[in-house]
């Protein structure tokens, strides 16, 4: 039997007129609703306006960057953000996914692995779980997991992370002391098959490393694999 597909609302914010009714025309297909905007200053109106279930947004607009909306709507907002862009620098990647952004695209890009993409994160962001036990929280030495709340401490300090430094460090706390490959990694975390780059997931490791200050030491490197949780006897 064929699970029914929900209808979720999409932003789709570009200023290629092209590149809108493409996206429209898959999300659509699929049975979504989407909203256009021309450039990033009508996308943090309409998102302040309205309520999406996902934006996808290009970088390199007019009136206001895809960076700078991004940094707009993530002051009211927590919706979950995939990013389109020309350009495939790890600086872009780096500055989005500290910004909150979920995930990266690169243009030119297969439609089918865009709405896979979308589906992934929608499906995640879209999830009904039932929450951890209060008492559902990892400690080791000075860094502590709330899995409950949502929270993690390094020395007694929040840290501020993005979602998916998040459900990454949560992953891995969750299956400390296994060998993760990076395929297990994108899969679990990501919610979408591994495409063969390698670098979102470096990037997040980078970025969860430098949150997590000395306690980074605990994310181990898996030369030619993947990375491993370590940690002793706690």
């Amino acid at each position: 039997m064929t699970e029914e597909k929900r209808s979720y609302r999409l932003l789709v914010v570009d200023d290629e007129d092209g590149i809108r009714a493409l996206i429209r025309k898959y999300a659509e297909y699929e049975g979504h609703t989407v909203t256009e905007a021309a450039d990033g200053m009508e996308a943090v109106l309409k998102a302040k306006n309205d309520d999406f279930d996902l934006i996808v947004m290009d970088i390199m607009m007019p009136e206001l960057d895809g960076f700078s909306a991004c940094r707009q709507i993530r002051k009211s907002s927590d919706t979950p953000i995939l990013m389109l862009s020309a350009r495939g620098e790890e600086y872009d990647r780096i500055n989005g996914f500290e910004l909150g952004v979920d995930d990266y695209v690169v243009k030119p890009f297969s439609p089918r692995e865009l709405m896979l993409r979308i589906d992934a994160i929608l499906k995640r962001a879209g999830r009904g779980t039932a929450a951890p036990a209060a008492a559902d929280v990892f400690e080791a030495e000075g860094l502590r997991v709330d899995f409950a709340a949502r929270l993690v401490f390094v020395d007694g300090v929040r840290a501020e992370m993005s979602p998916k430094e998040y459900e990454l460090l949560f992953y891995m706390v969750k299956n400390r002391n296994l060998a993760l490959s990076r395929e297990k990694l994108i899969t679990e975390v990501w919610g979408y098959e591994f495409y063969g780059d390698d670098r979102t997931l470096d990037t997040h490791i980078k970025l969860l490393r430098k949150s997590l200050g000395d306690y980074s030491k605990f994310i181990v490197t898996i030369r030619s694999v993947g990375y491993r949780f370590e940690v002793g006897a706690v």
